[in-house]
């Protein structure tokens, strides 16, 4: 039954239309998203009192009717997310049999300071516990995230080996790597960081014997500039962050890369209110949802 669901939910990740909600705001973004929700840090004290608030938040994106494998085709939670429950099951239950969204987990504990233009992952303790932890839980990929601000060649290198070799060993537990080397929308030279990053991510994959990896990128100054990985063979998909952009903005952007799908975050829940009455909240959820879904579907 697991290898059928697996093989499933690859299926699904490969070719089925619309996008991935990122629902994995970890401790050190948390408070910022609840305060876009409405949700004050005076109103908590302590990180249970947050994480519980953050769960509630998105409990109520993933049980509303708009929130279905039908668009969104998968999720990515917080470690803390998929430890948790909605409806009586683990979360990652929850989402593949109640909503058919495949479950991803963030695994990344945050970055170094920059250097050489660019802010590696720190250290991950703990990794393959977790990784066992979220197999078992049903869990189809990870998503590990660095940063680049600089056009620098030898950052930017070093940053893609990093996610690659941690790719490897996500590989191994049988679970999808998603890589995020993201190129902040500020660099003074976003489209020759971009450039680079081309080249770097074409000489790892051209080295895979085998397997797949997914690519979570911000969305290029050069419209298909990223076409070549879309088609690597070694590539399940490509998708694109929001990165700071508003979402009319990131949607106009994405709308013209063919083949790049959205896994936004801030852009999804931007309009998103603790105040609202469940049918608000809900149709807002359900514009938000319509209005990614189609510049991750139909471009121009």
């Amino acid at each position: 039954m697991k290898v059928l669901h697996a093989q499933t939910m690859s299926e699904q990740m490969s070719s089925k239309p619309g996008f991935i909600a990122a629902l994995d705001q970890s401790g050190g973004s948390t408070p910022g998203a609840l305060r876009l929700y409405g949700i004050p840090d005076s109103a908590y004290s302590g990180d249970d009192a947050m994480f519980k608030l953050m769960h509630e938040f998105r409990v109520r994106m993933v049980t509303s009717p708009a929130f279905t494998g039908d668009k969104v085709i998968a999720a990515i939670l917080f470690e803390k997310t998929m430890d948790g429950q909605v409806g009586g099951k683990p979360t990652p239950s929850y989402l593949w049999e109640n909503r058919r969204v495949v479950p991803f987990v963030k695994i990344d504990k945050g970055l170094e300071a920059e250097k050489d233009g660019v802010s590696l992952m720190k250290p991950i303790s703990g990794l393959d516990a977790l990784l066992e932890r979220a197999a078992k839980l049903g869990v189809y990929g990870t998503k590990e995230r660095s940063t680049i601000t600089l056009a620098s060649k030898s950052g930017i290198a070093a940053i893609v080996d990093q996610q690659f070799d941690l790719a490897a060993q996500v590989s191994k537990h049988g679970l999808m790597p998603i890589i995020e080397p993201e190129v902040s929308i500020k660099s003074p030279d976003k489209a020759g960081a971009e450039a680079i990053l081309l080249q770097e991510l074409t000489r790892r994959l051209d080295a895979l014997s085998d397997g797949q990896v997914m690519l979570k990128l911000t969305i290029p100054d050069k419209p298909n500039l990223y076409k070549p990985l879309i088609e690597h063979k070694r590539v399940q998909r490509v998708v694109a962050l929001s990165g700071g952009y508003t979402r009319a903005d990131a949607c106009k952007k994405l709308a013209e890369n063919d083949g790049m799908i959205a896994s936004f975050s801030r852009a999804l829940v931007q309009d998103l209110r603790v105040s609202m009455s469940d049918d608000e909240f809900n149709r807002a959820l359900a514009e938000a949802i319509d209005e990614i879904y189609q510049a991750s579907t139909v471009k121009v």
